[in-house]
């Protein structure tokens, strides 16, 4: 069973679920495992794992941001709107390879 706890905006505090809260999750996991197993076991693992082609984008999107501020600064249209273009391509490429079975 997963243990949550609320951290209170005001506080800061960590707050525990109240019994019902508790059955109502515990509830929720149950279903999940019952109605779609291999999401149920994604999820409790805890680790998000990103595609090849995610890496990649995020990449191009760090090196396009550098780009674009390099082109502003130095003010050469070309690399700046080269920069832009590879930014854009690298939000298509992380954005783009998410698994099907969650969109």
């Amino acid at each position: 069973m997963l243990d949550f706890e609320f951290t209170g905006r005001q506080t800061g505090v960590p707050m525990p679920l109240s019994d019902r809260e508790r059955k109502q999750l515990e509830e929720l996991e149950a279903d999940l495992a019952a109605n779609d197993p291999q999401l149920a076991q994604r999820l409790s693992s805890g680790s998000v794992r990103l595609r090849g082609k995610a890496y990649v984008g995020l990449v191009l999107c760090l090196l396009g941001l550098i780009l674009l501020i390099t082109g502003v600064s130095t003010q050469l249209i070309v690399v700046g709107v080269g920069g832009f273009l590879a930014m854009g391509t690298g939000a298509y490429l992380a954005l783009g390879s998410r698994p099907t079975g969650l969109r």
